[in-house]
């Protein structure tokens, strides 16, 4: 079994008993007296029976910022609840870590990682704008993986110097490409944000990406764990510097940014991202900016 199908059994776990160790987070965290995010009103398994209410036209809505919460986010109750325990995951474990890590490892160290995991999704990318119909774009990125991948193994991006600049690929944003609607908006146990369209990202690029197969076939169970908890840490450790534009209702506002965040996306990659009132989550423009500042030479 991939290690990939290991963690979906530990978040499937996890999100069922999600709603009540949040539950107990929440209470913890009155006793003390300290002030977090608004303890949800539905107590330990009562949003779960929130599931029921779901319709079908409810899974038919395409997302976006702009709606009121009961069409993008009808599962609001069970989704709080999963961000509770993610928040507290975060507090406890994940964002001590990066801090740690971000302290500690030069930077030119972390975006050379970066750049290794980015230039091995790159045929990920292709596939899905060859899906989408856009041949020249699926060109430059293969030209781009094989300019980075021979010259630097892909720890450096002189293909940017060439103008072959990075262009992230999703299923989620190959079938919002042809007009599948993204559905209400969830809260993932661990991986955070998602839509019922952009959840099957995870299944598919488990699959899809060279580094599970590099891993599977030499029985590196060990290093395919690491690599995953590593660029997981090196993402959050990414995001420190952007925690204070998260103000009032975190979770509220991580839901928006996603949501239009993903919205531009699509829009950008139909030509047409003017329609869209693009929330600036800040994510993009320093991963970009780390990049160039970690290699000065490019």
């Amino acid at each position: 079994m991939q290690y990939s199908q290991y963690l979906w059994v530990s978040l499937l776990s996890i999100g069922l008993v999600s709603p009540v160790f949040a539950d107990s987070t929440d209470t913890n965290a009155v006793e003390e007296g300290t002030v977090r995010e608004a303890a949800p009103k539905y107590p330990r398994l009562e949003s779960l029976k929130e599931l029921k209410n779901i319709k079908a036209k409810d899974l038919k809505v395409d997302a976006n910022a702009a709606q009121p919460d009961e069409i993008k986010d009808p599962l609001q109750p069970l989704n709080r609840q999963i961000y509770a325990l993610n928040d507290s995951v975060d507090r406890h474990v994940i964002r001590p870590v990066s801090v740690q890590y971000k302290a500690k490892v030069p930077e030119n160290v972390r975006g050379s990682y970066r750049l290794f995991r980015k230039n091995m999704g790159e045929p990920w990318n292709a596939v899905n704008q060859v899906a989408q119909g856009r041949f020249t774009r699926a060109a430059k990125t293969l030209a781009r993986v094989t300019i980075n991948t021979v010259t630097t193994l892909g720890l450096a991006d002189p293909a940017r110097r060439l103008g072959l600049s990075t262009e992230e690929e999703s299923l989620g944003d190959t079938l919002g490409y042809y007009g599948v609607p993204s559905g209400p908006y969830i809260m993932l146990p661990v991986l955070g944000p998602s839509t019922f369209r952009n959840a099957l990202d995870y299944p598919a690029e488990s699959y899809a990406k060279p580094l599970t197969y590099i891993f599977d076939n030499n029985n590196q169970d060990g290093l395919a764990w690491g690599n995953t908890i590593w660029g997981g840490i090196d993402t959050r450790a990414n995001l420190l510097d952007a925690e204070s534009v998260l103000q009032g209702d975190r979770y509220a506002a991580i839901r928006d940014i996603y949501l239009q965040h993903k919205k531009f996306e699509i829009a950008q990659k139909k030509g047409d991202d003017g329609a869209v009132s693009f929330i600036d989550d800040g994510d993009d423009f320093s991963d970009e900016d780390s990049e160039s500042s970690q290699n000065p030479s490019e």
